[in-house]
C-alpha cells in the first residue's frame, strides 16, 4: 500500500480514469457487436446505422487515448469490410 500522499492520490486518479475509460471502450464494443449481428441477419440499413455509431465511438475513444488510434482504425476497417462484403453478397 502506498504511504506517500502523491502516490495515494495517483491511485485514486487512476481508478477514476479507468472507470471513465471503460465507458468508451464498452460502448464501442457494443456498437460493433450490434452491427455484426445485423450484418449476419441481413439487415443492412440497421447495420449501417450501428456501424456509424461504432465509427464515432471508436474515433472518440482513440482521440481520448482510451485505445490506440491504429487499434481504432483496424476495428473500423474490419467492420466496414464486413459491411461491404454483406452488401456485395446481397446484390448477387
Amino acid at each position: 500500500m502506498a504511504n506517500i500522499q502523491s502516490a495515494k492520490k495517483r491511485i485514486r486518479q487512476n481508478k477514476k480514469r479507468a472507470e471513465h475509460n471503460r465507458i468508451y471502450r464498452s460502448s464501442a464494443r457494443t456498437y460493433i457487436k450490434k452491427a455484426r449481428m445485423y450484418i449476419e441477419a441481413g439487415q443492412l440499413e440497421e447495420a449501417q446505422e450501428q456501424a456509424n455509431l461504432a465509427y464515432k465511438t471508436l474515433d472518440k475513444a482513440a482521440g481520448r487515448h482510451v485505445i490506440h488510434p491504429r487499434n481504432a482504425a483496424r476495428r473500423k476497417g474490419r467492420l466496414m469490410a464486413a459491411l461491404a462484403a454483406a452488401r456485395e453478397q446481397a446484390n448477387q
